[in-house]
């Protein structure tokens, strides 16, 4: 019996994270200690944040592709090195029940909140003297918000000039035309975290569209459309 038990305790331990999967996209969590690592995949876009209950602590991310267990990401931004703008990162899955470990032995829980507001959004047009402008980013340089499994994070970035202006991000819902933020991590000032804030948000022939006040208490109209 304790020889069967023990067989058993090896086949869950060794073999548990050994399923094909053929999607990764999903938010993922992995805590080590008083440190969280969030990992956001949604429509070919991916970001991996490192943060704790009282500060920010780093970001990397660009667009990504996944076969065979494998993501590759083309990095477009990485705030504490950004020698590694343009190049590709690699990491091997393991998984189990939609939850994955990786190479390092990491295990990364899925969280699993649809809602209909998931994807990658592009900012598009602002309200602006009361008109609603359209924002024409020059180059490269893009802000994206990424919406999926319950957790959001926006970043304002220029991968050709390899530059990062910021990143915010935490748990949101979406529910009876409220939008709401609750920051678990914002790069500018860590005295944010902790934060809710609530907006009127509509989706209309496919663009969001986002009003109330911003964390400065400013008032902001905005539409986003969604990358596909």
């Amino acid at each position: 019996m304790k020889n069967f038990l023990l067989i058993l305790w090896i086949s869950l331990n060794v073999f548990g994270f050994a399923q094909n999967q053929n999607s990764v996209e999903g938010a993922y969590l992995s805590k080590d200690g008083d440190t969280f690592q969030l990992w956001l995949l949604v429509d070919g876009y991916s970001s991996m944040t490192t943060f704790n209950d009282k500060e920010y602590i780093s970001s990397i991310g660009g667009t990504y592709q996944f076969e065979n267990n494998q993501i590759t990401v083309s990095v477009e931004f990485n705030d504490q090195n950004n020698s590694e703008v343009g190049t590709k990162k690699t990491y091997n899955l393991s998984f189990n029940n939609g939850n994955f470990k990786d190479e390092n032995g990491k295990v990364w829980v899925k969280q699993n909140k649809a809602q209909s507001l998931d994807g990658t959004w592009k900012i598009s047009a602002r309200m602006m003297d009361g008109k609603m402008t359209e924002i024409h980013q020059k180059g490269e340089r893009k802000t994206l918000k990424l919406l999926i499994g319950g957790y959001f994070q926006w970043f304002a970035i220029n991968p050709s000039e390899k530059s990062f202006s910021g990143t915010g991000g935490g748990t949101y819902t979406f529910e009876n035309g409220k939008y709401t933020e609750n920051i678990q991590f914002f790069s500018r000032d860590n005295s944010r975290v902790g934060a809710s804030l609530s907006f009127d948000g509509e989706l209309k022939n496919g663009e969001w569209h986002h009003s109330g006040l911003s964390s400065k208490g400013e008032p902001i109209h905005e539409i986003w459309k969604r990358i596909q």
